[in-house]
């Protein structure tokens, strides 16, 4: 999954209400490489939220536990596979790519095509390969009012929520290992501790930027979390990928501090911060 984000210069674009949420009953929402501006200072002023995970879960609509299966029948298996869902921003300048994989089980995705065109996006299917974790399909999006790639993280993750929605509606057997099936009370099919999930490695890549790379247990909401940690130390996210793999996420960011790359102290700032904000999800401002 794959992220790229613009120049630190242009507008990040974050908005506290998503307007895709006009048409919640089309958008069946609950991490990647994506492409985005970055602007720390603007990202700031979201920080006076008591919880952005619990705004962002707002747009989140139950899936239906309707055992429909999606353009086509579910070929029940004793080992379910993994889903997998990948938000690209890089092997595309002009277009966010996303790939879904649910071993063999998908079929043409009408509906999550449909769904994601009523958030205001263009929707082109891509390429459709086979390997041995099942098909992928992959789809090129583009916003429709500019026709260009989705640059905001709170867009970006309403794109992730709502594949994730539309699987969990239309495959409810994967709902034990995603983060929104749990969410919803389904039991999740192994228990994640969030202290063993959590991976965090800053490494050199280049004079003008690190690479930092994420692992931990998903939620809903993760995806701009991440963002707005990173942005606060006044560190500037130029590129990345999130990927959501069952009930963890991983994402790798190219990150950069005034144009250069993290010196050792910064990278151990960031580690920080990014750690102590994943082992401690439900921690509110006013308990500290």
């Amino acid at each position: 999954m794959a992220v790229a984000m613009a120049s630190s210069g242009n507008n990040f674009g974050l908005y506290s209400n998503l307007k895709t949420t006009e048409k919640q009953n089309n958008l069946r929402v609950s991490p990647f490489i994506f492409s985005f501006g970055v602007d720390p200072v603007q990202l700031s002023c979201i920080s006076s939220k008591k919880s952005l995970i619990s705004s962002t879960s707002t747009f989140i609509p139950k899936a239906s536990s309707a055992a429909a299966v999606e353009d086509g029948s579910s070929q029940e298996t004793d080992e379910l596979p993994k889903p997998i869902v990948i938000i690209d921003q890089d092997s595309d300048p002009n277009a966010t790519v996303v790939e879904i994989t649910f071993g063999d089980r998908l079929g043409a995705l009408l509906d999550t095509m449909n769904a994601l065109k009523n958030l205001g996006l263009n929707v082109v299917k891509g390429n459709v390969y086979l390997d041995s974790s099942g098909k992928h399909t992959k789809f090129a999006i583009t916003k429709a009012s500019t026709g260009r790639k989705v640059d905001e993280p709170e867009e970006l993750e309403a794109i992730r929520l709502t594949i994730i929605n539309n699987m969990l509606e239309f495959h409810p057997e994967s709902s034990g290992q995603l983060a929104m099936g749990v969410a919803f009370g389904t039991i999740p099919s192994e228990e994640v501790d969030v202290d063993i999930a959590t991976h965090i490695h800053v490494y050199d890549d280049g004079p003008e930027q690190s690479l930092l790379y994420v692992e931990a247990a998903d939620r809903p909401g993760l995806l701009v979390d991440l963002v707005k940690i990173i942005t606060e130390i006044n560190i500037t996210v130029k590129s990345g990928e999130f990927d959501t793999e069952g009930l963890l996420a991983k994402a790798k960011f190219h990150v950069s501090y005034k144009g250069k790359a993290l010196i050792k102290p910064l990278q151990q700032v960031l580690s920080n911060s990014l750690r102590y904000f994943l082992r401690r999800p439900s921690t509110e401002e006013s308990s500290f």
